[in-house]
């Protein structure tokens, strides 16, 4: 027989092993998970339950994502105590969010109550406050001045209207409500603007 034939079914065995690697039913290999997750982490940090999702749409087997991310958080590339604590610190400083909206961001990233109570712990009332003032005093630079004569009811009228803008705008961000009108009537009355009918905290 030809030793030509006789290496063709080796050949193709090498070929169904390759193939096999790089396309195991239900998704892929151990290293080409890591591989995956690697990927996504040099993008930016993810906590354990995106990454988990990630694998899934890329159709990974459950038991060998458990295992990649398993080996991952053992050597430190996955940590979700410390994913939370970058995650709180960038949101707050940087998107002006509240402790109830990053709280909610965590919870919808997989964060466990108390990897999320330790990173929002970072955040107290008064560092939340001064971020609010600041969010305020931002907007109110691009609103037109209220009006201070003429008819009372209209000028009640406006001021009530912009009240409703700012509260609404911190509330989005996930500021109390008491907070936000503590600050919205503060910040009005510096511009000389009669708020000691709004709410109080």
């Amino acid at each position: 027989m030809d030793d030509t034939e006789d290496r063709r079914p080796e050949r193709r065995s090498r070929r169904r092993s390759a193939r096999t690697e790089q396309e195991l039913p239900g998704g892929g290999t151990e290293a080409q998970a890591k591989d995956l997750c690697l990927r996504l982490l040099t993008d930016r940090a993810r906590s354990r339950s995106e990454l988990a999702v990630k694998l899934e749409q890329k159709g990974f087997a459950s038991e060998v994502a458990e295992r990649a991310l398993d080996r991952l958080t053992a050597v430190g590339l996955i940590d979700d105590a410390e994913f939370a604590n970058q995650w709180a610190r960038s949101r707050h400083l940087h998107a002006g969010k509240g402790k109830r909206a990053i709280a909610l961001e965590l919870r919808r990233k997989g964060i466990d109550a108390a990897d999320a109570a330790s990173a929002l712990e970072q955040i107290d009332t008064a560092d939340e406050r001064e971020r609010a003032v600041e969010l305020v005093r931002k907007k109110l630079r691009t609103q037109p001045p209220l009006p201070t004569e003429g008819d009372r009811r209209e000028v009640a009228a406006e001021r009530d209207k912009l009240v409703r803008r700012l509260v609404g705008m911190l509330a989005r961000r996930g500021y109390a409500q008491g907070m936000a009108f503590d600050v919205v009537r503060e910040e009005l009355a510096a511009l000389g603007a009669d708020a000691s009918d709004l709410p109080h905290d």
